[in-house]
């Protein structure tokens, strides 16, 4: 038995279909308004009946542009950035932009090479998770000529817009409900530094408070890779042993700290009275655990909705402000973890 592969259905395949001009199937196809309904319909039906998908390549040559909006990100493992897509999405959806994600595990290198590639389909915009880059990536986004937003992070310089919270007062809230718990002796476990600026700029904020109220924090443990549940046991177990009088663990992400929660209960540790501990991000994956772990929620969704609709809009309207900058609120959820504040 031979086989032989098909060609690709063409605009006169669809023209033969439903009897109009190559032409007239173009554009329909391009969304043109100088057809009529009847026809309108005609060539559409002819064209889903055929399985026929524009060549949406070919319709960007003339514009230099793509229906892409190009969104590079550090990771998809870590729960907090399938939440930053489906806001993404949520926008994008209602519009003719269809989203493309690049990796950088945390690596400037790697991100200056995914930057080139998605740059060299002529993306009709770009969101990029943070706003540290190499000097060759800030060079492609400040010079790409498209919108582009950076997310997650307001405490620095934009290259255009910026949609996030900031870390630094992140942490800073993070001390003050610490503080005002009453705790007095504190750990910190996180990503290794300086890889992930927003966990660095979370624990700046969390030093320069606790310096304000003549605290310090006693311990440190830090680890590379992703985030799991066995790193937050083994590094808490470590903590310990380094620093047994500790009454209070801040962890740079959730899922460390869903770790270190479960290694505690399993030493049979007073939780909240004795130790306290809270995490970062708010995932709700862990609503789970055997007590609700305290944590700040990071806005994820929001930021991707937020981020998509300043990309559609400038693509929209050409009045539509540019360099747009929101900064979101992080709130504070205490848990089970952290010791009811004294309102007597």
């Amino acid at each position: 038995m031979t086989s032989t592969v098909k060609r690709p259905l063409t605009l006169r395949d669809v023209s033969e279909a439903s009897g109009v001009s190559e032409m007239t199937v173009s554009r329909v196809l391009r969304g043109r308004g100088d057809v009529s309904q009847t026809t309108r319909d005609r060539v559409l039906k002819a064209a889903r009946d055929l399985g026929y998908v524009p060549n949406k390549i070919a319709g960007a040559l003339a514009s230099q542009r793509v229906n892409l909006v190009a969104v590079i990100i550090p990771s998809m493992s870590n729960m907090v950035f399938p939440e930053v897509m489906m806001g993404i999405n949520s926008v994008l959806e209602t519009t003719d932009l269809q989203p493309v994600v690049g990796i950088t595990d945390y690596l400037p290198e790697k991100e200056e090479k995914v930057l080139y590639q998605m740059l060299s389909w002529r993306p009709a915009g770009i969101i990029i998770a943070g706003l540290e880059h190499s000097d060759s990536a800030r060079l492609m986004l400040k010079n790409s000529g498209i919108p582009v937003v950076e997310i997650m992070d307001v405490d620095g310089d934009p290259i255009d817009g910026m949609v996030g919270i900031s870390h630094r007062r992140a942490g800073k809230l993070m001390a003050q409900e610490i503080i005002a718990s009453g705790y007095k002796k504190i750990g910190f476990l996180g990503t290794k530094m300086p890889l992930d600026h927003r966990a660095q700029k979370r624990f700046e904020g969390l030093s320069d408070e606790l310096k304000f109220a003549d605290m310090e924090i006693v311990g440190t443990e830090f680890y590379s890779g992703g985030s799991a549940l066995a790193k937050g046991r083994h590094l808490t177990e470590l903590i310990l042993e380094k620093h047994p009088d500790l009454d209070f663990i801040y962890y740079s992400n959730d899922m460390i700290g869903a770790g270190g929660l479960l290694h505690l209960l399993a030493c049979n540790r007073n939780i909240p009275s004795d130790i306290g501990l809270a995490g970062f991000n708010g995932v709700e994956l862990l609503e789970g655990l055997p007590m609700k772990l305290a944590t700040m929620d990071a806005c994820r969704y929001e930021i991707g909705r937020k981020s998509a609709e300043i990309i559609a809009s400038r693509l929209t309207n050409s009045h539509a402000s540019a360099s747009q900058i929101i900064e979101l609120e992080p709130n504070f959820n205490r848990g089970e973890t952290v010791r009811p504040l004294n309102t007597d």
